[in-house]
């Protein structure tokens, strides 16, 4: 099967079959077939090919040469010539020509489509033969048309880099056209740069009044008149993000603490309202965090974004997305810039939660003006002054036996002896409640005071661990490795002393070490929330937290010690 013969105007006038481009004799033998090629179909006589070709200055064979070029043209197109003779004269039907192609994609005008009709383009269109300045300049308004709605396209999308870029290279290329210098102050201006965008309206207006003597129209003062008063209106459409996970239905507590995280998170002003928990892994800031944003999220109707700082690789970057930027600078400084930018103003809460570093947080800070935020942290970020903080702490006995009721039910109510000692054992660590709630609920045919007995962690060398005991130490886990040796091993070995408070002079007894050395460590363990201040010297651990450091603490510490102590 023959291919058929693609031509091309939008550039050299050229033809192909399949990859292979047809050689089309001299300038005016090409000059005939663009004619024919932009007749869309409409048949040519030879005198109205000479009059095309010559414009009244042609030679006296001028007919003659018409008819020798269409029959080379035949001839190189075959086997199967699209040039037909009709009516006295030649035509080319329905060609497969890149102008019609261009010429239907801008039709359409969405982005992808002018995008792919930009990129038919090869150079200057109709090159390479004489004649036809006013169809080049006719075909050259549409490419810069096209290229004007493109980058408006993007700049709607929020590709405001890219629109930047296209528009810097047309305006290089058409120094005086207006509609590239007005789009690119709205992409400057969107991208957080309105210097910038101010900037290019003073350079058109000194070039227009230099070279010109004239004054910019009225679409770029209109513009700079816009962007002077920060017109609300050139913002672009921001997504509204309704990111939190959702709320736990069992929880209780903290009522005391959720108001006043809520008094200030509503608080309006100068400075973005910053609010940051800390507290042991796994009591329960994350789950207070989400809980107080749904409560407040009628406050922030331009959205609510939550991010996890533990697991994410660019958190900047995540929550530019969020909130509909889908073209990033290429810097991190620029992508800071641009968040505030985009925030200033606008009613979003943000969470930013498990953050280990308060370098990490500061560029994820966004402008003021409506934003909050609330940071959650195993321990207090020191270089955040805006930030203030408060500790999350194990539940009262109240707030754990309404947890425990709404995770087993009545049961809870038939031996209320049984079930405050189960609240006792479990310090109010919301997560140990939960794991044990959820066991004793796996099982019906307990009894509260038989619930008691089996819940629990097993003897060292047991061949089982019950499936609680994972859930329960999971976090533990966690801030343990986080750890160093030295205080890793401390919080160990601490915990088989015969009870759980530690008194300073025993642990630094224990760990054979100087009073103050050992008393920076414990301090270490306290800001880590492993233990808890106990007075004056001393110290204690809650007892889950306990009872994991003992199951954990295996003979090479008693060894290490050992040798330490009689070296």
């Amino acid at each position: 099967m023959t291919e058929s013969v693609r031509f091309e105007v939008l550039g050299p006038v050229r033809a192909w079959r399949g990859d292979v481009e047809i050689e089309l004799g001299p300038p005016q033998q090409r000059a005939a077939l663009a004619v024919l090629l932009l007749q869309g179909g409409t048949s040519l006589s030879p005198a109205q090919l000479v009059e095309a070709l010559w414009g009244g200055a042609e030679p006296k064979a001028a007919t003659g040469m018409v008819r020798s070029y269409i029959s080379r043209l035949r001839h190189a197109l075959e086997p199967a010539t699209p040039i037909k003779s009709l009516g006295g004269g030649y035509a080319i039907v329905a060609p497969a020509l890149d102008l019609t192609e261009f010429q239907h994609l801008l039709a359409k005008g969405d982005a992808d489509s002018l995008r792919t009709a930009l990129a038919l383009w090869h150079g200057t269109p109709l090159s390479g033969v004489n004649g036809f300045e006013a169809e080049r300049v006719r075909l050259e308004q549409l490419r810069l048309k096209a290229i004007e709605d493109l980058a408006a396209a993007d700049i709607e999308a929020g590709h405001h880099a890219e629109a930047t870029a296209a528009l810097s290279e047309l305006i290089t290329e058409q120094p005086l056209r207006e509609r590239p210098r007005e789009l690119l102050m709205l992409a400057l201006y969107r991208s957080g740069r309105q210097a910038e965008a101010l900037d290019v309206y003073a350079r058109i207006q000194r070039r227009l009044e230099d070279e010109l003597g004239l004054y910019p129209g009225p679409e770029l003062r209109e513009m700079q008149r816009r962007i002077l008063s920060s017109d609300p209106t050139l913002a672009a459409t921001i997504t509204r993000p309704t990111q939190l996970p959702p709320e736990l239905p069992e929880f209780v507590g903290r009522e005391d603490l959720r108001q006043a995280l809520t008094e200030t998170l509503r608080t309006s002003g100068a400075a973005v309202p910053v609010v940051a928990l800390e507290g042991l892994a796994g009591i329960g800031k994350t789950t207070l965090a989400v809980q107080l944003g749904h409560t407040i999220a009628a406050s922030f109707p331009d959205g609510q974004l939550f991010t996890d700082l533990s697991v994410s690789t660019d958190p900047l970057s995540e929550l530019l997305r969020g909130i509909g930027v889908t073209d990033l600078p290429p810097s991190s400084s620029e992508r800071a810039a641009l968040w505030r930018t985009r925030t200033t103003g606008r009613h979003l809460l943000v969470i930013l939660d498990d953050a280990r570093d308060a370098d990490e947080i500061r560029p994820l800070l966004p402008g003021a003006g409506g934003p909050a935020v609330m940071i959650t942290a195993r321990q207090r970020l020191y270089g955040l002054p805006h930030a203030q903080w408060r500790k999350v702490s194990a539940l009262d006995p109240t707030a754990s036996l309404r947890l425990l009721e709404r995770l087993i039910g009545p049961r809870a109510h038939e031996d209320v002896a049984a079930t405050k000692e189960l609240v006792r054992r479990t310090a109010g660590l919301p997560q140990v409640l939960q794991a044990v709630g959820a066991r004793v609920a796996s099982r019906p045919d307990w009894t509260m005071p038989q619930a008691l007995q089996r819940l629990g962690r097993p003897a060292p060398g047991s061949p089982v661990t019950p499936p609680e005991c994972g859930a329960i130490e999971k976090p533990y886990e966690s801030a343990l490795s986080q750890l160093s040796k030295t205080q890793s091993r401390a919080f160990r070995l601490l915990s088989h002393l015969p009870t759980p408070l530690v008194p300073l002079a025993t642990a630094a007894k224990t760990l054979n070490l100087p009073l103050p050395a050992t008393a920076a460590i414990l301090e270490s363990l306290v800001d880590a929330h492993l233990l808890n201040p106990a007075g004056p010297d001393a110290y204690r651990y809650q007892e889950p937290l306990r009872e994991f450091a003992r199951s954990r603490a295996g003979q090479e510490d008693w060894i290490d010690t050992a040798l330490t102590q009689n070296a």
